[in-house]
């Protein structure tokens, strides 16, 4: 990559190179500011503190993920308000105060899930010893943010790459490709802000249970006042992103060193462009998706043999619980029909980052 670069200690870089420019955040590419209202605070037996200070405020509570995530909230004489609850049990949840009705995230911390319309804070509670999506001791790589023009959309837009550990030491040593989407709402940084994508994968890497790859985390929303999101998407991947990637990251370009996964939203956009484009992508899922009919695939439905000679892997998995099961069940019966391989991973839960989570670090493992 060409430019200037250099490496912060949570492991960002900031990098120029061509047609595009790069901005580092703080740790995983969250908004951060300054504050001075401790909250949350953990304590060492797994309880946490949420404060706000709000004197005119009538009722205050905090709503979060974690199991009976509800607790209303006391003010004192100074008009600050807060609760202890939990013990709460390890994992990144997602929490938000009310305040006289009015839901808003929480002013004293400074990790936001990255969305379109940012509405929740982050709680991340590290397990001990610590799960797959927590930091550890291990070789990390590299969270780089770069802003481009999309000539396919003719306006700029925002993508996050993940590049392996030690991958600027590596030579001219090429490493295949995972585009990672994330769901409707979110952005490109929620991925690793919020999912611990890079982490996971680096905690994979060390155990030997993945491959090192370049993870290629887009804008989903193409579309702003109409139009049909998913082929917008489509053609911003193929005519701008794509390329961008394989003439600046040192990556191989053929399709069995190509996959394509995401979540809800993005589940969709990779299960319709990975299988409209098995050229491309050998490695194809899906998260909770909002699955294609069969319109919207209908060349790989109707050709199954040349399906399952082109990809070496369909992958999708769903809670129990999910909203969208319904239509991931019509999905996947007519690829049962038509005789297309797949796997289908059925869990607890419904759709929910928790299980996002837990699907990418079953996926990594299988790819390339």
């Amino acid at each position: 990559m060409n430019g200037l670069s250099f490496v912060l200690p949570a492991i960002l870089v900031i990098a120029a190179s061509a047609g595009m420019t790069n901005t580092a955040q703080g740790q995983a590419n969250a908004p951060r500011r300054q504050v001075s209202t401790k909250s949350p605070d953990i304590q060492p037996d797994g309880k946490v503190t949420f404060r706000l200070r709000a004197p005119k405020a009538a009722a205050v509570s905090v709503n979060g993920q974690w199991t009976n995530g509800q607790a209303k909230m006391t003010k004192d004489d100074q008009g600050n308000w807060s609760v202890t609850v939990g013990p709460i049990e390890a994992g990144v949840w997602e929490y938000s105060f009310d305040v006289d009705g009015v839901g808003m995230i929480d002013p004293g911390n400074t990790w936001i899930k990255p969305m379109r319309e940012p509405r929740t804070s982050i709680l991340h509670i590290p397990g001990n010893p610590p799960n797959l999506y927590d930091f550890r001791d291990v070789p990390h790589g590299t969270v780089r943010q770069h802003t481009y023009l999309s000539k396919a959309l003719g306006r700029l837009r925002e993508l996050t790459v993940d590049t392996p550990p030690n991958y600027d030491k590596q030579g001219g040593k090429k490493f295949p490709t995972l585009y990672l989407q994330h769901g409707s709402g979110d952005n490109q940084a929620t991925w690793t802000t919020h999912g611990k994508a890079h982490w996971i994968l680096d905690n994979l890497i060390a155990e030997g249970k993945a491959k090192p790859m370049v993870v290629v985390m887009m804008d989903g929303h193409a579309a702003i006042t109409g139009g049909d999101n998913t082929k917008l998407f489509e053609q911003d991947l193929m005519q701008d992103v794509m390329p961008f990637i394989e003439a600046n990251y040192k990556v191989k370009t053929d399709s069995a060193n190509r996959g394509i996964v995401g979540l809800s939203m993005g589940g969709g956009q990779s299960l319709t462009i990975g299988l409209n484009h098995m050229d491309k992508f050998a490695w194809v899922g899906g998260f909770s998706s909002s699955a294609p009919d069969r319109a919207a695939v209908a060349s790989a439905i109707n050709d199954p043999k040349g399906t399952n000679k082109k990809l070496k892997l369909l992958w999708i998995g769903i809670g129990k619980d999910d909203f969208l099961m319904d239509r991931n069940k019509t999905f996947t019966a007519l690829l049962k029909e038509q005789g297309i391989n797949f796997v289908w991973h059925l869990s607890e839960g419904g759709h929910s980052w928790p299980n996002w989570r837990n699907y990418l670090g079953e996926f990594l493992p299988r790819l390339f």
